[in-house]
């Protein structure tokens, strides 16, 4: 059985353009992959702890100091499961301050952990994760930042997450992108169905 992993990290709730777009992206994975499984993933909602001087202290062998940090840990540690279990990854990125939301952030810090998701050998970095799994972001910008935009040195947004996830072994990465949604109701329009139009040629 095919297994999604759908992840959300906007902070706009129903006014979030990444999150309707991850919601159709999930609705045409399962139509083609009928009887999936999805694991859902609101790190807004359910956000874990950001990485502190006790989370490293428990990650070198000491103590759990405290109930709280016992359950964020526990978080973490699912977090790595679904990664695991997943076959599609579906991440939704909007673009903050020129990268990612700190709740993306925090999840990723969770999930490149040495010695669960990848190792360091002579050879570099490998990967331990399954491979063979497939991810899709739905990326969404204020501006433009692609092409020979003026911007586009202040893209640290879809490249910091290609590299991230390919330093984990998650290579097969497609990209739906929806950007100048800040630049006026026909711009932002047009972008959002451009993003549907790659969303509805999605192949299994």
């Amino acid at each position: 059985m095919t297994t999604i992993l759908h992840i959300d990290s906007s902070i706009l709730g129903g006014y979030s353009v990444s999150r309707a777009l991850t919601a159709d992206i999930v609705a045409k994975e399962l139509a083609l992959h009928p009887g999936a499984q999805v694991i859902r993933r609101d790190l807004v909602v359910d956000a874990a702890l950001h990485l502190s001087d006790a989370h490293m202290a428990v990650f070198q062998g000491g103590a759990v100091t405290s109930p709280a940090l016992g359950e964020d840990l526990a978080v973490g540690g699912a977090y790595v499961d679904d990664l695991f279990a997943a076959d599609i990854i579906v991440i939704g990125a909007p673009m903050y301050n020129f990268s990612v939301p700190s709740q993306l952030k925090a999840w990723i810090d969770r999930v490149c952990v040495a010695g669960r998701t990848f190792r360091y050998t002579a050879n570099g970095p490998e990967s331990l994760l399954p491979q063979g799994k497939k991810v899709i972001i739905a990326s969404t910008r204020g501006g433009i930042y692609t092409g020979d935009s003026p911007a586009a040195g202040l893209e640290h947004h879809e490249s910091y997450l290609r590299g991230v996830l390919g330093f984990i072994g998650l290579t097969d990465v497609t990209v739906i992108r929806a950007e100048g949604l800040n630049l006026g109701d026909e711009p932002k329009a047009d972008a959002i169905a451009q993003a549907k139009a790659q969303i509805a040629a999605l192949a299994a």
